[in-house]
């Protein structure tokens, strides 16, 4: 390997959403952090191409929220299950809840029934944990809203802006499209499911787990948000080499600092949360359980 770089071709998601803003600063201190590896992040319809791409072994890596991880690999919603697929890390806590401007008339979920509202990207794992997070409040995300899929993440907070959309639905510290909304001219506001909303998801939908975006996340946001989520991974091809593997978690680990000094979201970026994210230690790739266990995160 040390004759030539190591390719390593990367799937994001669409322009304007979380992961792309996540995937090329993640590749740029990976690869500044190991000359060895070259990991090209690109474009890709999001985590639901994303998965079927790298279980038919067509992408080396891809981020894939946790939701969309769950459905692969037990083969639920009418998907394949996928067993070429394994985790490198676990990238940032991400739960859901709509984004409305601050002047909005509407306060709760109940408020947006029949509104019109901006999903997200269409292949986006965002639109599943909508799906989940609604049917466990016993709503249709088609049938109880008026229902706008975009082409990519980034044409959400025009509709907002403009008032074609009462709401947009995401996620994430310093998610783009909330921090395009945030910083127009109204300045915004979150609608997340209430304390009893969130026991009545979870009771459905045992597998999504509480999360607290912190005060100060986005501009405006004077206090912690609670929402239901889960962690999104980069995933490997289970055939990705155990080498790559293992360089992959070395050089996220030891240029995690400098990732972070890019990217706020990354701070969570950690082989540490990895461990505790994962469904099950099986499935994270054995490069990296190798690399674990020389640091000491696993006995």
């Amino acid at each position: 390997m040390a004759q030539g770089k190591t390719k390593v071709v990367m799937g994001t998601a669409t322009p304007g959403g979380g992961f792309p803003a996540y995937g090329w600063p993640y590749a740029e201190i990976l690869n500044a952090t190991d000359p060895i590896l070259e990991i090209e992040p690109i474009n890709t319809k999001g985590s639901n191409e994303n998965v079927v791409s790298l279980d038919a072994g067509k992408l080396d890596l891809g981020l894939v929220t946790g939701e969309v991880t769950y459905e692969a690999i037990n083969g639920l919603e009418g998907r394949k299950q996928a067993n070429n697929l394994r985790i490198i890390n676990a990238t940032y806590s991400q739960a859901g809840m709509f984004m409305v401007k601050a002047d909005s008339p509407y306060r709760t979920i109940s408020d947006l029934k029949g509104k019109a509202i901006a999903w997200g990207a269409a292949s986006s794992g965002f639109i599943v944990l909508a799906r989940y997070v609604m049917d466990g409040l016993g709503l249709d995300m088609k049938k109880d809203f008026e229902l706008h899929l975009l082409e990519k993440a980034g044409d959400g907070p025009p509709m907002v802006l403009d008032g074609r959309a009462a709401a947009m639905w995401g996620g994430g510290v310093g998610w783009p499209p909330f921090m395009a909304i945030a910083k127009g001219p109204s300045g915004m506001r979150f609608i997340a499911p209430s304390a009893d909303e969130i026991k009545r998801i979870q009771a459905k939908h045992s597998f999504l787990k509480g999360t607290t975006m912190p005060a100060g996340s986005y501009p405006g946001q004077t206090g912690p948000v609670n929402s239901v989520g889960s962690w999104p991974f980069v995933l490997a091809r289970a055939s990705l080499p155990d080498d790559v593997a293992y360089r992959l978690a070395k050089a996220l680990h030891t240029g995690h600092a400098a990732l972070c000094a890019k990217l706020d979201q990354a701070q969570e970026s950690t082989l540490e949360n990895t461990l505790g994210a994962a469904p099950t230690r099986e499935l994270i790739h054995s490069g990296v359980l190798k690399y674990m266990r020389e640091i000491g995160i696993l006995k």
